[in-house]
This record gives structure tokens, sequence and C-alpha cells, in this order.
């Protein structure tokens, strides 16, 4: 097997494909570990704006940087449900700022059209993780 020291791009990989390559190449590897790997910003960047002052690149870049940064310090416990909702957040997040900036320059009707239904659906998909979130973060309480 390849050294993983050859991988370069790694450093680049979101944290969930991260660990999907490091499981896929034989190696045990912690949620909490890809977790501490990833978080390589140590600032957050400023929240994202869909606007048309912008270019395209540069609202691509952004979107990437507040989900990379929302990734990385997601609130991890050691509960696979806890630390997938916790980290697919601000990656659905992510895919929803990306299709904003698909619709503010885009003009392909197929993409446009991919990029509105992300938005629809990924935004109920963080509903439903949050609430599960809520949910099973309140304390349960006992009935008579």
């Amino acid at each position: 097997m390849q050294s993983l020291k050859n991988h370069h791009c790694l450093h680049r990989l979101p944290a969930g494909l991260l660990w999907i390559f490091l499981w896929s190449a034989g190696h045990a590897v912690s949620a909490q570990e890809v977790h501490q790997h990833h978080g390589m910003a140590t600032q957050a960047p400023p929240p994202f704006v869909a606007s048309s002052a912008k270019s395209f690149p540069t609202l691509m870049n952004d979107s990437m940087s507040v989900m990379d940064y929302g990734m990385a310090h997601a609130p991890m416990n050691g509960d696979p449900d806890h630390d997938f909702s916790s980290m697919m957040i601000p990656h659905h997040q992510g895919a929803i700022d990306m299709a904003k900036a698909e619709l503010l320059y885009g003009k392909n009707p197929v993409l446009r059209r991919l990029a509105q239904e992300i938005i629809v659906t990924q935004g109920s998909e963080i509903m439903v993780m949050q609430r599960e979130l809520k949910k099973h973060s309140a304390p349960h309480s006992i009935n008579p």
C-alpha cells in the first residue's frame, strides 16, 4: 500500500472524505482524529453572503471557507448520530451557499434547477438534523 505521506492533497479533502479515504486505505481512524486533522483554520471566516458584487470564484471560495471552518469546528462527542449531524449541517449549508452562487451566475437551466433543488432539499435536511440534535441533547423527562 502506498504511504499516506505521498498524498500531499489530503489536507484539502473535506473531513468526511478524508475519513473515507483513510478508512478505505485500511487505516483505523476515529472521527475525533479526523476532526482534529481537519481543523486547520484558526479564525472564523465572515458569514457567507451571496452577492453579485463578488465574482463567482470568490463566492465559491467563500462558501468553502465557511463550510470547512464549520465542519472543522463542529462539536463532536463520539456518538455517530450526533457527530454525523454536527458535521453535515455546515456541509449542507456549504452546498446551499454554492447553489446560491450558481443561481447568481449560472446560465445552464438544468444546473440552475438543480441548484434550486439543493437549496430546498438540503435546507430541509438541515432542519431535520438540527431537530434531532436538539431532541437528543434535551434532558429526558421521567414520566410517572
